[in-house]
């Protein structure tokens, strides 16, 4: 088999590995948890090609990416439209919101001299069961 192909059909391995991974996961993950998740499940993957693919799979739309706590973390994507998260900073749990609107960007970006090539909204908080725990001091 030539090089060329054996790397595409490894490349594809790894992707589809990863993408299996993801599944199995609602919470978004830093690229250091899925790598040693897919080596706790026999999966043999570098910590650089978990990078590579998940930048990849981010570029086509695939997965979804946040920052929390300067840390890049992934999630497979669940819905092919455009979305925003609401990720809890106790344990992660993350829920699909509505965007507040084009128009409503639109004129936050008009009334600072602002033109929109692209957005993303992201908020962050904690869950109930979190807020809970925190409230009773567990």
């Amino acid at each position: 088999m030539p090089a060329m192909v054996e790397h595409i059909e490894r490349q594809t391995k790894q992707k589809d590995a990863i993408r299996n991974q993801l599944a199995g996961c609602e919470e978004f993950l830093s690229a250091q948890d899925l790598h040693r998740s897919l080596q706790d499940s026999g999966i043999r993957i570098g910590l650089a090609t978990v990078y590579r693919q998940l930048n990849s799979l981010a570029e086509s739309g695939a997965v979804d990416t946040i920052r929390l706590d300067g840390q890049q973390l992934f999630r497979l994507c669940g819905d092919d439209a455009h979305h925003h998260h609401m990720v809890c900073t106790g344990c992660g749990r993350t829920v699909e919101i509505e965007s507040p609107g084009e128009s409503w960007l639109r004129g936050i970006a008009e009334k600072h001299g602002f033109t929109i090539k692209s957005h993303t909204i992201e908020v962050f908080g904690l869950c109930s069961d979190c807020r809970n725990k925190m409230e009773h001091g567990e």
